[in-house]
């Protein structure tokens, strides 16, 4: 029911309440049946069992879980084991990741407050708030937690903070009085109070309207548990990969069978031989490395101020194509700071950061000398005098503790050098007549120490103009005529096309012994003049949003603030352009998604929006093929935030339920930090394509040389643990440190890649069958050249086949670091690489020449003569491919 738009005797008829004597016990019964319990439904939680198991679910994992079952049929217990443990360790790795992180949607159950103020039969109870029903009386005043939705039925001074919803900070005045906008957002409805808002001013009583999930805090609940995460384009990937890996396995092993039968070979033989050429047919290696290459990834990003919750999502950062930001706190300080000062045509500016009481005082671009500027000071000073806010120091920040506005004009007077106890001991406040949303300002009555009594009044600066007679233009006081009211209303406009609030400081002076009361003292005031208040954007994101840019990363403002207010700041950090669109919440709610999906291209801000709208715009960027990243720290974000491609949090300001829905959350609550981590994004992605690079032309190399050896009716050049050797330690080591390797320079100037693009894109399926081809031919000629020279020989023969494969390898792998020619990089660039190959040498060398370790790895003691054999031909395919490679770049240029 639209209860905004009813009358206070309407919603009491409606609810069949009664606003003397409240519910009775039986009355209230009968609603917690009907309605049930005033709490948020749980989301199901993952058991750990659960969580571990699904770890199990990549389609890689499972192929390799075959093919333990292949291993073991096949007698090869070994094979089985190791492949096991390595699938058994990638699903530990995984799970510890995720579960440090995962935590369950609780948060929002800690919003609820946990005692509410009820009227029951006539008396004032404090009941737990989870047993507020509706059509219950319920009253609340400054610091409590609303715990239902309430239509306000009175209202004194009564103000409250509703970011938790709206994801603005500054405090929204209540009134009683219905509404005649039939679809207000949220942060329009001026006579509605909402479960997990919090009063910061005044005190009021409502009816109670909605419980539980009816309640709006309850619909986000919905959202979240409803919206669905999205599979990562890595997933997507790694899926494709094993697919592909799988038809290569199956084809593998038919091809062997048929070319046995041709030959006339044993078919059972042949099947065996075949089976084990689709089991070396799959890196056993890449899902682990993948998941300790996306660890270290995530250990690198909290150096970065960014905590990684989803492992996947590590690497998703890198396609970004859209940042859905939300303003509030995220691209802003959400501190609100007193920029500008005018005084009778007069303009100054103020700089400084947050609430910290440090700054400088300008005009016309020059900084001044604060002290001489008597008449600003005088504003100044009464701004500090008439105020209840209070900035306390907490290490090396300072906290705000009050109204944000009150704060904004306290700190603007500690930095001209005013402190409030010095203050109060130079002037005594005599009497005060608080704000309240008729009046629309704040008055005080002080006496300074030469008995003089001023009455001093903050407000909005066009009831201001209504209560004075005199203004100071230009250092003097002027009767305030219709062209300086006219000349103040200028000034307003000004400063509001720069997205500033204003806030007027009028006063008088009156007889000591004169007694008077609030309309008395709030008549014939003195206009000094006013301040311009904005929650400043904050000075790294500018440079941000145009780095964004320049990678190909649209930005967009999400926000829930006026649309004069998002654009100003939009177009101060470059989101917004003069051929872009602005969209307010009251069109979104009309649009559906396909009429949205065709201009949403062109849209830079999105101002006075709900959940619901929020969840509209990331689908229908989506369904045009983008991969979005949505920002934010309200509870309002939280169901967008799940339902992008990556939802990012802020780690200060953020509420633990839009943590608990992101992927990535922000310690710093920088807008700047999602830069670094769509770099290190990027360079995750390319270093995972290295490596499977590097994994798959070993794998070829190993199947080719085998595949050859078959066709040609020669003896095995390998056997299955040199193949498992292969795949898990030469190919292992090495393919980690290519997981660190540093992002080459033009990382962030490149557009996003399709998120549609395949794993073998850009030439690379081409590297791996050329790299893997050549590989697997010098494997074949150093096998047959030796067997030849000891025909009796069988397994030295396949030791030098086997440290041939190896030494190919290790070499190959520095031309894996680039994706233009081994001779573009510094070889020695990446000193983890350097490591790992020469301990993947040492091992090798281990096997081949520790004397219990040769039956194991069926390997024999190598001549040194044979050593330059081996190495001659390991360096051909790397030193051959690369002089292509470098000659293909010098022809294109």
């Amino acid at each position: 029911m639209k209860f905004h738009t009813f009358t206070v005797e309407e919603v009491e008829k409606s609810l069949n309440s009664n606003i003397q004597q409240g519910l009775t016990d039986d009355e209230v019964k009968k609603r917690v049946q009907q309605y049930g319990y005033n709490e948020l439904e749980k989301g199901e939680k993952q058991s750990a069992l659960l969580l571990f198991f699904s770890q199990f679910k990549d389609f890689l994992v499972i192929v390799l879980l075959v093919a333990v079952i292949l291993s073991v049929l096949l007698g090869e217990y070994i094979d089985a084991i190791t492949i096991l443990a390595i699938v058994i360790l990638n699903a530990i790795l995984g799970f510890f990741q995720e579960r440090k992180a995962e935590k369950a949607l609780e948060a929002l159950k800690k919003l609820s407050a946990p005692l509410g103020n009820v009227l029951r039969n006539g008396d004032w109870l404090k009941v737990p708030s989870k047993e507020l029903v509706p059509g219950d009386i319920i009253r609340f005043s400054s610091g409590d937690r609303i715990g239902a939705d309430v239509r306000i039925i009175d209202s004194i001074s009564l103000e409250i903070e509703e970011s938790p919803l709206t994801g603005e900070s500054i405090p929204v005045e209540k009134c009683t009085e219905p509404l005649l906008e039939k679809e207000p957002g949220i942060g329009d409805m001026k006579n509605m109070a909402f479960m997990g808002t919090l009063v910061t001013r005044g005190n009021g009583m409502g009816i109670v309207v909605a419980t539980g999930m009816d309640t709006e805090m309850g619909k986000i609940s919905d959202l979240i548990q409803r919206a669905q995460s999205v599979e990562t384009p890595l997933q997507r990937r790694l899926q494709q990969l094993g697919k592909i890996l799988i038809v290569v396995a199956l084809l593998l092993t038919i091809l062997v069978i048929a070319l046995g039968i041709i030959q006339g070979r044993d078919i059972y033989t042949m099947f065996l031989i075949g089976v084990s050429l689709a089991v070396a047919a799959i890196p056993e290696g890449l899902p682990a490395i993948v998941t300790v290459v996306l660890s270290l990834g995530v250990t690198r990003m909290i150096k970065q101020n960014a905590i990684v919750r989803k492992l996947p999502a590590v690497e998703t950062l890198g396609t970004a194509t859209v940042i859905c930001a939300d303003k509030t706190g995220t691209m802003t300080q959400n501190k609100m700071t007193v920029t500008h000062c005018w005084i009778g045509g007069e303009t100054w500016t103020v700089d400084g950061i947050g609430y910290t009481p440090q700054g400088t005082f300008y005009q016309n671009g020059s900084p001044i000398d604060i002290q001489k500027e008597q008449i600003l000071l005088l504003m100044l000073k009464y701004g500090m005098l008439c105020n209840h806010a209070n900035v306390k120091k907490k290490g090396e920040e300072y906290i705000l503790d009050g109204d944000p506005t009150e704060g904004a004009l306290l700190v603007a007077a500690m930095k001209a050098g005013f402190e409030r106890k010095q203050l109060l001991k130079e002037y005594k406040i005599i009497k005060e007549f608080p704000f309240d949303s008729n009046r629309k300002m704040m008055s005080i009555i002080i006496e300074n120490s030469n008995g003089r009594r001023f009455v001093v009044t903050k407000g909005a600066p066009d009831v201001l103009t209504n209560v004075s007679h005199l203004m100071i233009w230009k250092g003097k006081e002027e009767i305030l005529s219709e062209e300086l009211k006219n000349s103040i209303q200028t000034a307003i406009d000004n400063l509001a096309s720069q997205a500033l609030r204003t806030m007027a400081i009028a006063y008088k002076e009156i007889s000591p012994n004169q007694t008077i009361d609030e309309r008395e003292a709030e008549n014939g005031l003195t206009f000094i003049g006013l301040q311009g208040i904005i929650d400043p954007p904050r000075p790294e994101v500018k440079q941000a949003v145009e780095e964004c840019e320049n990678a190909g990363i649209k930005t967009v403002m999400i926000t829930g603030d006026h649309l004069i207010t998002a654009k100003a700041i939009a177009s101060q950090l470059g989101i917004y352009h003069e051929n872009s669109k602005l969209i307010e919440g009251k069109t979104l709610a009309t649009m559906s998604i396909e009429e949205l999906e065709e201009i949403v291209e062109d849209v830079a801000v999105f101002a006075r929006v709900s959940p619901e709208h929020k969840l509209k715009i990331v689908k229908a960027f989506q369904r045009r093929g983008h991969v979005v990243a949505m920002t934010g720290d309200g509870i309002n974000d939280a169901p967008a935030i799940k339902a992008a491609d990556i939802g990012i949090s802020m780690g200060i300001t953020g509420s633990d339920v839009a943590k608990e829905s992101s992927a990535l959350v922000l310690l710093d609550d920088n807008f700047a930090t999602i830069k670094s981590a769509i770099k290190e994004g990027r360079n995750i992605y390319e270093n995972i394509r290295k490596f499977i690079r590097y994994l798959l032309a070993s794998n070829v190399g190993e199947i080719l040389v085998m595949l050859f050896a078959i066709v040609l009716a020669l003896p095995l050049p390998l056997v299955p643990i040199h193949i498992l050797w292969v795949n898990l330690i030469t190919d292992g080591l090495p393919a980690m440190a290519l997981g660190v390797d540093e992002p080459e320079n033009d990382v962030m100037k490149r557009k996003p890649r399709n998120p549609k693009e395949g794993i073998f894109a850009r030439g690379l399926g081409w590297k791996i069958v050329s790299r893997g081809l050549v590989i697997g031919v010098v494997t074949l000629i150093a096998f047959t050249m030796v067997l030849n020279n000891y025909p009796n020989e069988l397994v030295y023969a396949q030791t030098v086949a086997f440290a041939t494969l190896v030494m190919a390898q290790l070499i190959h792998v520095f031309d894996c670091r680039s994706e233009r020619s081994v001779f573009s990089r510094n070889p020695f660039g990446n000193m983890y690489l350097v490591g790992a190959v020469v301990l993947s040498i040492m091992l090798m060398v281990l096997v081949i020449y520790v004397p219990p370790l040769q039956p194991i790895f069926h390997t024999a003691p190598i001549h040194l003569s044979d050593w330059l054999l081996i190495i001659a031909l390991a360096a051909i395919p790397t030193i051959l491919l690369g002089a292509i490679d470098l000659l293909r770049m010098k022809n294109k240029k």
